[in-house]
């Protein structure tokens, strides 16, 4: 399952009444709200499309709707060349944010989709990736934070009384954040141990026995480390459904460490051990065989045979296993996000 990757615009937090003429302060600061408020409502609708559609057109179709909002306030924005009265701090400081939210939302999205693509090749390129994808909305809330400071300033200077966000957006906003963070935390966890395992079957469709059992230790290693982790995790709103989904893949990636790879490496080398005596069985005429070889051979053919049965079961149960945790993590992420994320 690959990370959900989205961009967070701040909600500004001006919210006044329209007005066109600049005649205050105030009026400027309202028709700069009427702007900003609708990059905000675009904004919630491109984290909305994220959080609940697996349609990757639709969730494009949002973010080229809101690289579009960003472009037409920018243009109205610029046109307010004097700011208000020949003040223009604040302007100036909102045309950077929406300048350096647009980068993002091209040049940066696009580094950040060809890094997506090669993320799941290796832990270190997911790490990558959510690092990357964290910068660019530090960037942001950089600017954002630099914006909301001019605003303040702007209006202290004018006698303004501003409060803190309370709409229903900027709660909306507030709370997707700390959902999908959540979800960030516990999928890397669940990522490091389920590239590890898909790394050792590699290595068991490959019969190298020492590539098997360097990734049988090193995924009990990670799948310790995470259930380690688990104990001290703050789960969002102290739901455990996705704690609980991931606790479930970490102990069976132990159990598989544990019992499924020392199995599968026993059948090998009894398999290995079969095959070296059909060879030399092989090699030598009928009438050159000793009874004694003849006699041993036979023997590991009985217990090839006997083995074959009892690997096959335990592949079989592993792969199920392996299969259902899998799955119930990918469902049960989904559904963490989209029961805590707010539908418009």
């Amino acid at each position: 399952m690959k990370p959900t990757f989205t961009l967070f615009l701040l909600l500004l937090v001006t919210t006044f009444a329209t007005a066109q003429e600049f005649k205050t302060p105030v009026d400027y600061l309202n028709y700069i709200s009427k702007e900003t408020d609708i990059i905000s409502r675009t904004t919630w609708k491109y984290t909305s499309a994220v959080a609940h559609s697996k349609n990757a057109r639709k969730i494009d179709v949002t973010r080229k709707t809101l690289v579009k909002s960003i472009q037409s306030a920018t243009k109205k924005i610029e046109a307010l060349k004097e700011g208000y009265k020949g003040d223009v701090e604040y302007r100036n400081q909102l045309l950077a944010y929406l300048a350096i939210s647009e980068k993002q939302l091209n040049q940066e999205y696009d580094k950040i989709i060809n890094m997506q693509e090669v993320a799941e090749q290796s832990y270190d390129f997911m790490e990558a990736f959510i690092m990357a994808r964290d910068l660019v909305n530090a960037k942001i809330n950089e600017e954002v934070d630099k914006l909301n400071a001019n605003q303040k300033i702007f209006a202290n200077k004018y006698g303004i009384q501003i409060g803190e966000d309370k709409s229903e957006l900027g709660k909306k906003m507030k709370i997707s954040n700390e959902v999908f963070e959540n979800h960030t935390q516990l999928y890397l966890i669940f990522f490091k141990v389920n590239f590890t395992e898909s790394v050792l079957m590699k290595a068991i469709a490959q019969n190298d026995l020492n590539a098997i059992q360097q990734n049988s230790n090193a995924l009990e290693q990670y799948a310790n480390e995470g259930l380690d982790k688990l104990k001290t995790f703050q789960p969002y709103k102290n739901d455990l459904m996705l704690v609980n989904a991931t606790k479930k893949v970490l102990e069976f990636s132990k159990k598989e460490a544990l019992e499924f790879a020392p199995g599968v490496v026993a059948f090998m080398m009894l398999n290995q051990k079969f095959q070296e005596s059909k060879k030399i069985m092989d090699d030598k005429a009928a009438n050159a065989r000793s009874t004694a070889e003849i006699d041993n051979f036979n023997t590991l053919v009985n217990s090839l045979n006997k083995e074959v049965g009892t690997y096959n079961k335990l592949n079989t149960k592993f792969n199920t296993e392996r299969s259902n945790a899998i799955n119930n993590w990918n469902v049960t992420g989904t559904n963490f996000i989209s029961k805590h994320v707010p539908i418009d």
